[in-house]
């Protein structure tokens, strides 16, 4: 009888085995998010540090020939430089997404997700960071953008953790998987 008790989940009188909640295994995909996170924004905040005191008002290093160069560029408007005069929109856009992530994550339960919204948390965050913090003032800063393909716009660290964080969420949902790790098989 002990045996059909265990299959089943029927605690006996006295036994000590209790189930493993659910809350660890979200704080863990909590702790995912915000390790991405962290890695992200540092990565771009240190890369941003060298850029502005390395490369800006220098000639551009050519990387890959004519592909792909680096060029100190200040950027106050959205990704391609669009909306130079909506710089204090697109800083509460940022700061609302992180406030909207941030809020989520306690419903997380899904490591892939986890790793999704780490990405656009620390993209945001460095982003967010140069607009706050950079010239010329508080929530008018330009962002400090220096990756340079051929024939595309000059991007940083946190616009690449962004689309990448975003291109995961697409793929995500295609899959039907939610945040909270239930799946959906339309």
């Amino acid at each position: 009888m002990a045996e059909a008790e265990r299959i089943i989940g029927t605690p006996e009188v006295g036994d000590e085995a209790q189930p493993e909640p659910e809350a660890p295994r979200g704080r863990r995909r909590i702790a995912a998010l915000l390790v991405v996170a962290a890695i992200a924004y540092l990565l771009d905040l240190g890369t941003k540090m060298v850029v502005v005191a390395e490369l800006e008002h220098q000639p551009p290093i050519r990387i890959i020939g004519d592909l792909l160069r680096f060029e100190a560029v200040r950027n106050p408007g959205a990704a391609f430089g669009f909306g130079e005069a909506f710089t204090i929109l697109f800083t509460v856009i940022a700061a609302s997404v992180i406030v909207v992530i941030v809020r989520l994550a306690r419903k997380l339960y899904s490591l892939p997700w986890a790793i999704a919204l780490g990405l656009l948390l620390g993209g945001a965050l460095g982003n967010l960071t140069d607009r706050i913090f950079r010239s010329p003032g508080v929530f008018r800063g330009a962002v400090v953008d220096f990756i340079a393909p051929a024939h595309f716009a000059v991007f940083n660290l946190a616009d690449t953790a962004i689309v990448c964080g975003g291109i995961l969420i697409v793929l995500l949902s295609f899959r039907g998987l939610d945040p909270d790790g239930t799946v959906h098989k339309d």
